[in-house]
């Protein structure tokens, strides 16, 4: 069977000239990726295979987490790697303490009421801050927002892509 992929971040410039690169992360453990000594495997449109390298050093700098790779001790070792996805191989997904999901999990799951009028399915999560909220595709409609907090979402079971909400007053508008 072949291997399934994870996106965690995508490299978006070089930062000085030696070797480090600028990544937007969109992992929630960024300190886990990117520890030293952990291999990441680096993809791009032209390269049929992944190509793998060890992190050197990670720190954290404004919103980007800057990373060298070692083998790659200059500016010129790493201008090739520009916009090219990280991704880590599904056996490195970490284990998640009881009802936590990865995004993965979520999108493509068919939203549900609680009195089982199904609402659309999920097509996108945004991370604004205090909470995430889920983007849901309806047919023929517009999208919905649903904030994954407690009130509204009452059960999700990934392995059957089945979610159970109540909305709250308003929030999902009936267009019949």
């Amino acid at each position: 069977m072949e291997e399934k992929w994870f996106n965690v971040g995508k490299i978006v410039n070089t930062h000085g000239i030696r070797g480090e690169v600028r990544v937007v992360s969109v992992t929630d453990f960024a300190d886990e990726r990117y520890k030293p000594g952990k291999k990441i495997f680096i993809f791009g449109e032209k390269n049929p295979k992944p190509l793998e390298v060890e992190i050197e050093s990670h720190r954290k700098h404004k919103s980007f987490d800057l990373l060298t790779f070692k083998g790659y001790p200059n500016i010129n070792d790493v201008e090739p790697l520009k916009g090219m996805a990280i991704r880590i191989p599904e056996s490195e997904l970490s284990e998640l303490d009881e009802n936590e999901f990865y995004f993965h999990e979520i999108i493509g799951c068919t939203v549900y009421t609680d009195e089982g009028k199904e609402i659309g399915t999920v097509r996108e999560i945004l991370t604004p801050g205090a909470n995430d909220v889920w983007v849901i595709k309806r047919p023929r409609r517009k999208d919905v927002l649903i904030p994954y907090i407690q009130e509204i979402v009452k059960d999700i079971n990934p392995s059957e892509k089945r979610i159970i909400i109540t909305p709250m007053e308003g929030l999902i508008e009936d267009e019949d």
